[in-house]
């Protein structure tokens, strides 16, 4: 275990880079061949050689880094010179310049962006059910009711029955779980540009790596913390699968970190209005929300809790009440009730993990797991809090890391899918952690990049 430690931690960042889309070739591969899903199995076979190009092309890059490296530590004064230079340079730029941006590129074509064109296009010449998860399509068909003015709640059930649902679809379709903003990336199917134009992982895309670039140059840390939370958030199966399939977890994750750099940047106020944002679309944000309170700082260093709070609640709070006060049954039982597994109809979130597993064997468990989960998880929480205070957003991250895990496993309807948000909560707390800005055992690295790039 102390050797793979020390290879690992001797790893180059090419190398790395090839270590991780070796790793993302492996996942592609079980998919495809053990995947129940043939969406899944599409993507897979899609990516799975992009990730094995993306590996051999990083591993070639590392090998001629080492060697430009050995080449001016052997006395090459020209190289040694153009090292020096390349000192002065911005590391951001540093890696524009590289091969392993390239290769980043070429993986993000790959293994995302095509596979994401070709899905919406397949689905928009017919048999859609093939090519879309349903979350899209949820989320599109909540926003052309929201676009023309009625609630996109509409599912109500009584006695564990649902009694008003949309004709002609099953019945864990016709509920929106989600909150009211998220149908905003549904609304460019109400109109009538046709779908390949319009299918809201369009705009799940976007929106995730427009909001993921902002937040990483505005971001306090070294550049290969940074790289790496780039290439979670982008290119590896952690962000490809569920963009090229689903993906409404993804503009999720891109602002919450937004809003937790915006934390570290000790911006209060702006991060607590980004948090009140993805808030109103998705209570998986709501735990790194909450926690990302005990980190909240001016620039001063002073603690403001409150400046965030008040941020949070000035965007959650006209988007969320009008619908919790209009119609709360119907809310409380779309967005509560159906995501804990307590409406009445099954999920497909159905992966199984811990929680789903127990209440598959023992049915009679589902309303006491769920009532102890949440009981004995929140002491847990409260406990925690009291004696190690998190004072940090590093901190925070992982916390919620860890609270995201625990109900991810033990939730009665759960999916290996969610599990993206604390690998990305554990990324950034390693992003953001306090050592994060001491570059300078960057600095051989950086110089011998552009100096034999």
């Amino acid at each position: 275990m102390s050797v793979t430690r020390r290879w690992i931690g001797a790893l180059s960042p090419a190398g790395g880079d090839a270590l991780l889309y070796a790793a993302a070739a492996v996942f592609a591969a079980l998919t495809l061949v053990i995947s129940s899903i043939p969406l899944y199995r599409q993507w897979a076979q899609l990516s799975v050689i992009p990730y094995v190009a993306g590996a051999v092309g990083s591993l070639l890059i590392a090998r001629y880094r080492r060697l430009g490296r050995q080449r001016r530590d052997d006395g090459n004064t020209k190289g040694a010179v153009a090292a020096l230079k390349s000192s002065r340079v911005p590391a951001a730029l540093v890696w524009i310049r590289s091969g392993r941006a390239w290769m980043f590129v070429g993986v993000l074509i790959g293994a995302t962006l095509l596979p994401l064109s070709l899905e919406v296009m397949w689905r928009s010449e017919g048999n859609p059910s093939l090519h879309v998860q349903p979350e899209v399509v949820v989320v599109e068909r909540a926003a052309h009711r929201a676009a023309n003015h009625q609630d996109p709640y509409q599912v109500v059930v009584r006695d564990g029955r649902v009694v008003a649902s949309l004709p002609g679809l099953p019945k864990y379709e016709t509920f929106y779980p989600y909150l009211p903003l998220m149908t905003v990336f549904g609304l460019p199917s109400s109109t009538k540009a046709p779908i390949k134009l319009t299918d809201a992982r369009i705009f799940f895309s976007l929106v995730t790596l427009a909001v993921t670039a902002a937040a990483l140059c505005i971001c306090r840390s070294n550049r290969e913390r940074k790289v790496r939370t780039l290439q979670v958030l982008s290119v590896l199966p952690t962000a490809a699968l569920p963009l090229a399939t689903g993906g409404d977890d993804m503009p999720v994750v891109a602002l919450l970190l937004l809003a937790i750099v915006l934390a570290q940047r000790r911006r209060p106020g702006w991060s607590g209005i980004v948090f009140g944002v993805v808030a109103a679309m998705k209570f998986t944000a709501w735990p790194l929300a909450g926690l990302a309170l005990f980190a909240a700082r001016d620039k001063g260093g002073r603690r403001t809790p409150i400046r965030m709070g008040v941020g949070i609640a000035c965007v959650l709070g006209p988007i969320l009440v009008p619908f919790v006060v209009g119609a709360p049954r119907a809310f409380f039982e779309n967005v509560v009730l159906y995501p804990l597994g307590l409406a009445g109809v099954s999920s497909p979130a159905a992966s199984p993990l811990p929680g789903h597993l127990l209440v598959s064997a023992l049915p009679f468990l589902h309303r006491p797991l769920t009532v102890v989960v949440i009981g004995l998880g929140g002491a847990l929480l409260l406990v925690r809090l009291v004696r190690h205070t998190p004072t940090s957003v590093s901190q925070c991250s992982y916390l919620a890391g860890w609270v995201m895990t625990a109900a991810i496993l033990l939730a009665p309807a759960t999916r290996f899918g969610y599990l993206l948000y604390p690998v990305n909560f554990f990324m950034w707390g390693y992003l953001l952690s306090e050592d994060a800005n001491k570059v300078g055992q960057d600095t051989s690295r950086l110089s011998a990049e552009l100096a034999y790039p």
